[in-house]
């Protein structure tokens, strides 16, 4: 029988992207073409990109026109998934990666976005919610829900192993987003400057690279904290995996958050999650049941907080064995792949008859 054929249309570099193409590929025996922008959309290279965009309908039809997909994939629904709507390609399946894809909401294009966003999701077959909050967004938006499928793409959880390491006598923390502004290192790096001055044992990896690297160095060494912080950098996928099972605290303080892979690696791997108090992070972490969360940007609170879950192991342990055991029944990446490619599969069955 011959493979059928999909058009992604998303970055392809991002580890979300990776994932999703990867697990249809071996869930669903798919062969899977992809089409990106590849100008900038940081200063004058915008133009550039503007350009790009108004050419991309053109060149996304002479690739579908070569490749003849069976239907076609797309991110984000204000850009690629406004792009998969315009082709005619069916069927079509978008997700929203983000809790609206609105961002930010005070943006002078907002409108123009919410109209790209509600064409996409008129047009769309399937729209992918990857998890609650986003759904909650989508009904808002009027969208026919009965088009939407609920559902994280999950994590491998034969890569991310558990292993539980609260006896360990120090606070060995990780974190594993990106360093860019909007998840807010600084605010970690002064939580754990107050822990120093509390003689409290820490070690701190920071796991990936950014623009705000240098800076976040330097406030390491004005906290007197660069003995216990180590800067990873990029660091392979197969490390990370290592590097969370020898943590035993995940933490994440991001301004905002849809669902996030990085979260269910950490609570796979067994350590103890802190992460921003956002509707995102409210449907996987109950507050003092299998998490912590920590008001916006309230590094004071998170020092504290740290403090009072070092201080109860038993607690720690028994909160990280249920964090696994969740993972396994909601976010296997084995499980959820299947049920993705499964309904891409009939959705194409479906568009042939």
């Amino acid at each position: 029988m011959t493979k059928k054929r999909i058009l992604f249309l998303g970055e392809t570099y991002r580890a979300d992207a990776i994932t999703w193409m990867n697990g249809l590929k071996e869930f669903g025996d798919f062969e899977i073409v992809t089409w990106e922008l590849q100008k900038s959309s940081v200063g004058f290279s915008r133009i550039s990109r503007l350009m790009e965009l108004l050419m991309a309908f053109f060149t996304i039809r002479k690739i579908a026109k070569t490749f003849q997909p069976d239907m076609v994939i797309a991110e984000r629904t204000t850009s690629y998934g406004f792009l998969a709507a315009l082709t005619g390609i069916r069927p079509i399946a978008i997700a929203q990666q983000g809790i609206t894809d609105l961002w930010p909401h005070n943006s002078p294009l907002f409108i123009f976005k919410k109209m790209l966003q509600d064409y996409a999701f008129r047009k769309a077959d399937l729209i992918h919610a990857w998890g609650e909050v986003m759904a909650n967004h989508m009904e808002q938006s009027n969208v026919d829900m009965s088009k939407v499928l609920v559902l994280p793409k999950g994590i491998n959880l034969s890569h991310f192993q558990f292993k539980d390491n609260q006896d360990k006598p120090l606070i060995d923390a990780i974190v594993t987003r990106a360093l860019e502004p909007e998840y807010k290192h600084a605010k970690i790096l002064k939580a754990f400057g107050i822990l120093k001055k509390k003689n409290i044992p820490f070690r701190l990896t920071i796991i990936g690279d950014g623009s705000m690297r240098k800076t976040l160095e330097k406030l390491a060494i004005d906290l007197n904290i660069e003995n216990e912080v180590l800067f990873k950098g990029k660091t392979p996928n197969e490390e990370v995996a290592q590097l969370l099972q020898e943590s035993n605290f995940y933490i994440s303080m991001p301004a905002t958050e849809g669902v996030s892979a990085s979260l269910f690696e950490a609570m796979a791997s067994g350590c103890f999650p802190l992460v921003t108090d956002l509707p995102g992070n409210q449907s996987w972490i109950r507050n003092h049941e299998n998490g912590i969360l920590i008001p916006n940007g309230k590094f004071k609170i998170l020092a504290e907080e740290i403090q009072y879950a070092f201080e109860r192991n038993l607690w720690r342990k028994a909160v990280v064995e249920r964090n696994r055991k969740f993972i396994e029944e909601h976010a296997n990446y084995a499980i959820n792949m299947k049920t993705i490619a499964d309904a891409y599969h009939h959705l194409i069955m479906k568009s042939t008859k």
